[in-house]
């Protein structure tokens, strides 16, 4: 059965923990639950969108999502396996780690503990389950991780006038792209332009083109097999080291670190 077919069965038992591990592509539509959301994203990319801003999640990074968020999940890679678990919330007051959506490198030792959680999947596991601790003790090692939270966040507008300067942005990605150029373009000034940007995307021009950028590097890097030198150069990057820093700043993992490790897991 998978994640859609078992969105009733999340909130089945409000103390459980609901595990489960898929291997898919796919848009899992507007939804919200009762219980806390663990998912370890592993071998591809997966986006969630909440409130018009769309949250890219890349291979060996997990996100949480807190209880009772509305919002939207994609599945960006047919091999990408998501290895998702829905902690109960009775205690999620005793950390603010827990009521805050958020995305983060993992660990090794985080990891194999949700890993292991397989040999649950596609079950309600409760308190009087054998080795129910096991999960326990994972929902309360996350708030004692390094969980400085990754901005890896791409504004949605539905401004039509800003909806087309996006879509120039994007197919422009490896031009000198500026302020003054897309002004240009525009025939706007580029206060204008700037005050656009902090209006409807409550983000700075250059912070949106950096993260576009990165998000951009970021498929081609899991779903093409163009080498980083050419991403990093169709992307707008004149050289990989500018490339490597800036890709460490937003990921916390070099480009081919980040490569080497999805690929693993996908042969």
């Amino acid at each position: 059965m998978g994640l859609i077919a078992s969105l009733p069965e999340i909130d089945v038992d409000r103390n459980s923990v609901f595990v489960m591990h898929e291997k898919s592509e796919k848009l899992i539509p507007l939804h919200t639950h009762t219980k806390g959301q663990l998912s370890y994203v592993e071998g591809g990319i997966a986006y969630i969108t909440v409130d018009y801003k769309t949250y890219v999640v890349p291979a060996r990074h997990y996100f949480w999502i807190p209880q009772g968020l509305p919002h939207i999940l994609r599945i960006g890679y047919s091999a990408t396996v998501l290895r998702s678990l829905y902690f109960y919330s009775h205690d999620d007051a005793n950390h603010p780690f827990y009521n805050t959506l958020g995305i983060y490198p993992a660990s090794e030792l985080l990891i194999q503990m949700i890993n292991h959680t397989e040999i649950w999947d596609g079950k309600n596991v409760g308190p009087e389950t054998k080795n129910f601790e096991f999960l326990v003790a994972l929902k309360n090692l996350l708030p004692q991780l390094n969980n400085t939270a990754l901005p890896m966040i791409l504004p949605i507008t539905e401004d039509e006038r800003m909806l087309k300067i996006i879509r120039y942005m994007e197919q422009n990605l490896s031009e000198p792209i500026s302020l003054s150029t897309v002004s240009a373009v525009f025939n706007i000034s580029e206060r204008t332009l700037s005050r656009l940007f902090q209006a409807n995307l409550h983000m700075s021009f250059l912070q949106y083109l950096k993260t576009l950028r990165i998000i951009k590097a970021l498929e081609m890097l899991l779903k093409t097999n163009k080498s980083i030198s050419e991403i990093a150069y169709s992307v707008g990057y004149d050289t990989l080291g500018a490339f490597s820093n800036t890709f460490y700043t937003f990921t916390h993992s070099r480009p081919s670190d980040l490569r080497k490790t999805s690929q693993s897991v996908i042969s």
